[in-house]
């Protein structure tokens, strides 16, 4: 007895989507390894940006301390009388921020 073997053959479009159903998980997980290095390199950007931020606002508030040390009423009676001036509170405007 002869054994018979059936060989498949496939067609040039069968070839096709074979090799690109092979392709297809690489091609996603490069994907995901590159999106997950861009997220993780955009995180450290911001916690980076987040740090500068916190300085610089320790930074204002400690300046806005300052102004209002300097603007205090018994800063500016020393002022004026370092300087020879009378304390007149008619003379005093008040000017907000």
């Amino acid at each position: 007895m002869r054994k018979t073997t059936s060989q498949i053959k496939f067609g040039k479009g069968e070839k096709l989507l074979l090799v690109l159903l092979a392709i297809t998980p690489l091609l996603i997980g490069i994907v995901i390894v590159y999106s997950t290095a861009s997220l993780s390199s955009s995180n450290i950007e911001v916690e980076k940006l987040k740090e500068k931020i916190e300085i610089q606002e320790n930074l204002n508030e400690s300046l806005a301390m300052q102004v209002d040390e300097l603007a205090s009423l018994s800063n500016i009676q020393d002022v004026a009388k370092e300087n020879g001036l009378s304390y007149n509170n008619d003379n005093i405007t008040v000017v907000n921020r």
